[in-house]
């Protein structure tokens, strides 16, 4: 059953990242609060077919989450929407006339509402190297229910921007300061740069009591591809 629209109100935050430990700052308004832990659903490639969308619609997501970069407020065109890193996400897809939260569940938060989307409209895939204006998942960014425990399903949801030459991933999201990019290395997913410096990957979770920080890579659940590949993104 479809969560009814009024419920579909959810947030995330983490702060920008200044290649040490954060003190982040994160808060989620599911469409029902869970009261134990969270699990991940199975994806299911593809069972609805794929999304019928404009020509261009790859480009014109990216360029809006590009064009959101350094923003605080969430605006596309006229139209506004939640500050949050859920929110950063539907209003770049929807300049494709994409609905990310239609297929959203009972006791879903959005994140996992747009997880199963993505599953039931497109290919979720976690090896490989995924496409500018792909989305990326992200689990346990932060205690959603609040037991102290990293037990607490998908949080956390970006674009991808970019994939630099040595396979770092570049992330547009919404964060506490605003819409930033970090990066994510899966190959080096414990180490946050590498013997230059050049960033690997950025913080994600604080530490907290009973809990380590966490970087990108560490916290990384899956990617999802969704709109047509255009040939400016087509794999080299």
């Amino acid at each position: 059953m479809r969560a009814p629209l009024l419920l579909l109100t959810c947030a995330c935050a983490t702060s920008a990242p200044v290649g040490g430990r954060l003190a982040l700052s994160e808060g989620y308004l599911p469409f029902t609060r869970p009261a134990a832990p969270a699990s991940i659903p199975p994806a299911s490639d593809g069972t609805s077919g794929p999304l019928v969308v404009p020509p261009g619609a790859r480009a014109s997501a990216l360029d809006a989450a590009r064009n959101l970069v350094g923003k605080r407020q969430i605006a596309v065109g006229a139209r506004r929407f939640g500050d949050d890193c859920t929110g950063l996400v539907r209003a770049v897809y929807s300049q494709a006339g994409v609905d990310l939260m239609a297929d959203g569940a009972g006791g879903d938060n959005g994140v996992t509402a747009i997880w199963r989307f993505a599953s039931r409209h497109g290919r979720i895939f976690e090896v490989g190297r995924p496409l500018p204006g792909d989305l990326v998942f992200f689990r346990d960014t932060y205690d959603l229910n609040r037991d102290g425990r990293t037990n607490d399903g998908l949080t956390h949801v970006g674009v991808v921007d970019d994939v630099e030459a040595d396979g770092t991933v570049v992330v547009i999201h919404r964060v506490a300061s605003g819409v930033v990019r970090y990066r994510m290395n899966l190959e080096h997913r414990d180490q946050p740069t590498d013997h230059d410096g050049h960033r690997w990957n950025d913080w994600l979770r604080a530490e907290q009591a009973g809990a380590r920080p966490r970087l990108t890579g560490q916290l990384f659940a899956g990617y999802a591809t969704l709109l047509p590949v255009e040939s400016r993104f087509a794999r080299r």
